[in-house]
């Protein structure tokens, strides 16, 4: 198992190592990993659902297609999410898959991956709310209640479709 997670990591890092090679030269990547419509950074896929949902209801969503509400690990995985709100039409925010709906003050994303990237804005999170949004306005996050109803983010793995 262990030497089948890592030779999986060690062709995702080659795979997004020859593809910015192939980027910088300007070639074409012919092979998508991922399902019509979604976007591929690394090893994940991405989509925007424009069609409002609560917090949970988002996640069921994203389990139905395989994946979880968007777990967020960089900078360029940030910038890359919000540029998918912002081509996907006119939403000020959006749901990523952050929460501390389990304990107050720890944080968890919803596929249990480490927290290990925050982007929260000045004076966040609050306690408005358990779930996390991002604000289209600057990428920044806020924690909100989960009932509220907005677009989101989900992810899976490339090579899972």
């Amino acid at each position: 198992m262990a030497f089948t997670l890592g030779s999986l990591f060690l062709l995702c890092g080659i795979s997004g190592l020859l593809t910015g090679v192939w980027s910088a030269k300007i070639v074409p990547v012919k092979d998508n990993n991922c399902p019509k419509g979604w976007t591929q950074l690394d090893c994940f896929c991405y989509i925007y659902e424009s069609e409002n949902r609560t917090f949970a209801d988002a996640e069921s969503v994203c389990n139905i297609l395989g994946g979880n509400l968007v777990s967020i690990h960089s900078d360029l995985e940030n910038a890359l999410v919000l540029e998918l709100i912002r081509a996907g039409g006119d939403a000020t925010q959006a749901w990523i898959g952050l929460t501390d709906a389990v304990s107050d003050d720890d944080f968890m994303w919803t596929d249990g991956s480490d927290v290990d990237f925050t982007n929260f804005e000045g004076g966040e999170p609050n306690d408005d709310g358990v779930c996390v949004e991002m604000v289209t306005a600057d990428g920044e996050w806020n924690d909100v209640d989960c009932t509220t109803d907005l677009p989101y983010v989900c992810i899976k793995e490339a090579f899972h479709h």
